[in-house]
């Protein structure tokens, strides 16, 4: 499946794909099983980490190999040898500019005046993107998060889950799940339907032969019919600079592309184009492009978090389970308290070896101390926003970004709401650690951004994309990713736009046939 970028660049191909993160994955795929006589190619800026391709770095069981795939993961600048790869180190802290192994941040954090800024705004640059660093968790949105003017979205979020490998049975019996679970309905389902009340959480990992619990990534989605399609190729090191248009700018003609082994550009013809980035990028190269309709860049949203940690107490008599595998421990699972309007934000209770909350006390059992996350819906404003600058280049040589966001008086009322029932949350599961409240991390650190190529039912100049993903005004041009989703939504948001994804790539081979 890939091609090292020094062996040349196709000429043409009916499909181009940027970003190899799982939405673009999923575009792949669904083009592979239903218009498998498409020419295909992924083009991605990072360097192949993994072999699959795309697979999650937590399922590299050799450590100094693990530590490098993260290290190469990090973009242009990429932090010392000597900083820790492991993701729980320094991650629940107060600084402002918190940065995760496999990540890198933006050069700086600018903010205008009035805002909040989004410091701890990150990227991932490598074969399987996000999602080979991501959390797995793939809860569906509800209530307001559900996009209202697709009626096909429930049977894309099924297709989101198989390409995925979702399952919320896979933790759902660990020795304590079951527990946490119990009390925390005890404590917070009186006023939820049952749909959204407490439950095991939907999670991207799947058990191996051998029994150990492996994350699923880009890799479980592109899946074997993908790697075995003789018309797809997969580029790493290969940044496409610029969508290339038709003369009228109304249709694609293609991409630029820069080998970025060799310093060498190519144009790579093309009917379709994929523009399947994280919300950042996305955006950035459709204004690079000359692709800039009002809503570009604009309603950036991230998810407001609070993280907590709590000792159970008076667990039952129950072995922790042994073994849970090279990335995931099953002894306490996942539980998932689900977004309401009445409840607008999203809470999810795991083990702290899965989980981003620090554990000092190496003499507590496995399974007996949990972390808490909570995430807020973000309210949407269209004055969030990145901004470009056409006379300043990032490391890539593409504008430079500038963020402009701001948490609104909304903002701050639903965090002290989720301040309050993750409070109420520990209280029915144990003991909290120490005197420590719940902690905020800093805007960016959740890395669900969303909205800044929003999709909408009508070209109105609020949406980038119509509700098959493609932009308005520019045939053939397609914009994927988290970027897309066009509610506020404080799920996780990866199955959301995977399944935008599959509606997207639906699109095309139905057009194809």
């Amino acid at each position: 499946m890939p091609r090292s970028p020094r062996a040349g660049f196709p000429a043409d191909v009916d499909v181009a794909i940027v970003g190899s993160g799982p939405a673009g994955a999923a575009y792949a795929r669904v083009l592979s099983e239903r218009a498998p006589q498409l020419r295909l190619a992924v083009f991605e800026a990072g360097p192949l980490i993994s072999d699959p391709p795309g697979t999650h770095v937590k399922n590299i069981a050799d450590t100094a190999r693990r530590a490098r795939a993260q290290r190469d993961s990090e973009g242009p600048r990429p932090l010392v040898e000597a900083a820790s790869t492991d993701t729980m180190d320094d991650y629940a802290t107060d600084r402002a500019r918190l940065q995760r192994p496999g990540t890198f941040l933006l050069p700086n954090g600018p903010q205008g005046d009035g805002d909040t800024g989004m410091p701890a705004a990150a990227m991932s640059s490598n074969v399987g993107g996000m999602g080979a660093h991501w959390t797995g968790a793939c809860p569906r949105p509800g209530d307001a998060e559900v996009i209202g003017f697709l009626p096909e979205l429930g049977a894309w979020l099924d297709e989101a889950e198989r390409l995925l490998d979702v399952s919320a049975e896979v933790l759902a019996d660990a020795p304590f799940a079951d527990e946490v679970r119990k009390r925390l309905s005890v404590a917070l389902d009186h006023d939820r339907a049952g749909d959204r009340q407490v439950q095991a959480m939907p999670m991207a990992v799947r058990r191996a032969a051998d029994g150990r619990l492996l994350w699923c990534g880009a890799d479980t989605v592109f899946g074997d019919v993908t790697r075995d399609n003789p018309r797809f190729e997969l580029f790493s090191e290969a940044l496409v600079t610029r969508v290339v248009l038709e003369e009228d700018g109304q249709c694609v003609r293609g991409v630029r592309v820069r080998d970025l082994r060799t310093g060498t550009e190519h144009e790579v013809a093309a009917r379709y184009v994929v523009v399947a980035g994280d919300s950042l990028r996305t955006p950035q190269l459709l204004h690079a492009s000359g692709v800039r309709p009002a809503a570009l860049g604009r309603h950036l949203n991230d998810q407001p978090q609070l993280v907590y940690a709590v000792r159970m107490r008076d667990l039952p008599d129950l072995p922790p389970a042994a073994g849970g595998g090279v990335g995931v421990s099953a002894s306490s699972g996942v539980a998932w308290v689900p977004y309401t309007d009445a409840h607008p934000y999203h809470g999810q209770v795991m083990q702290l070896d899965a989980s981003p909350v620090p554990l000092e006390d190496d003499d507590l059992a496995p399974g007996s101390v949990v972390g808490l996350g909570w995430f807020c819906a973000k309210e949407l404003r269209a004055e969030d926003r990145i901004a470009f600058r056409d006379d300043e280049m990032d490391g890539y040589g593409m504008p430079a970004m500038e963020l402009h966001y701001r948490l609104t008086e909304t903002d701050l009322a639903a965090i002290d709401g989720a301040r309050t029932e993750i409070l109420r949350a520990a209280e029915a599961l144990g003991e909290p650690l120490d005197d420590t409240p719940p902690l905020l991390f800093p805007a960016g650190a959740s890395l669900h951004y969303q909205g800044t190529v929003r999709m909408g039912d009508i070209d109105d100049g609020a949406s980038v994309c119509d509700p098959n993903s493609q932009v308005w005004g520019v045939r053939g041009l397609f914009v994927a990713g988290n970027g897309v989703i066009p509610t506020a939504t404080a799920c996780n948001p990866t199955l959301t736009s995977v399944a935008l994804a599959v509606g997207g790539a639906r699109g095309i081979a139905a057009a194809e046939s």
